[in-house]
């Protein structure tokens, strides 16, 4: 039995927040989320993925905001990898109490198409009641995580009343031993 299944097979032994969780978390990729979602997550969760409405990142990444059913977190962890090449996730902090269980770690992705490398830190809240997750709120470094997708395009940024402290945001790389801005 794969450590995968042995993870599931405890938290619905144990309907423990945390075992539910992890559990969870040990059975994200493709070709195992279905089967943890539909023991584990209740019908009618919530899933908060990055912020609570975003129309605009909700383009770069579809599954941002909030959702309801257990269809929502089949979708957005198989979309994760789809959409990038998941190098590393790490979890290097759980704490449970109650029904209320907070996951702190690090990952990091590879955009499928646009070849670019992140690292982010990750924070997840989540409510478990009779064994199985009834909300989940997933945070990262939203803004590397949609950057990894840029191929082109720049920002001119204004955080204060003077124009004149305006900055631009643009990708640089290193060509030939120079540093070119790209944008």
């Amino acid at each position: 039995m794969s450590e995968q299944q042995q993870a599931i097979d405890k938290a619905l032994k144990t309907k423990a927040p945390k075992d539910v969780v992890l559990a969870f978390l040990y059975n994200t990729d493709k070709s195992r989320v279905a089967i943890a979602s539909e023991k584990l997550v209740a019908e009618d969760a919530i899933y908060t993925s990055l912020n609570f409405n975003n129309p605009e990142l909700k383009q770069i990444e579809p599954w941002a905001g909030t959702s309801t059913g257990r269809d929502v977190y089949i979708y957005t962890f198989s979309n994760v990898g789809t959409y990038w090449t998941i190098d590393d996730f790490q979890i290097t902090d759980i704490l449970a109490e109650d029904e209320t269980v907070a996951v702190f770690g690090q990952f990091t992705y590879t955009s499928v198409h646009a070849k670019r490398t992140f690292t982010s830190p990750f924070s997840i809240k989540a409510i478990v009641k009779d064994g199985l997750i009834t909300y989940f709120q997933f945070m990262e470094d939203t803004y590397a995580s949609a950057a990894s997708f840029r191929v082109s395009g720049e920002w001119t940024i204004q955080q204060n009343a003077d124009p004149k402290l305006n900055f631009t945001v643009s990708e640089l790389r290193l060509i030939n031993g120079k540093v070119i801005k790209i944008g």
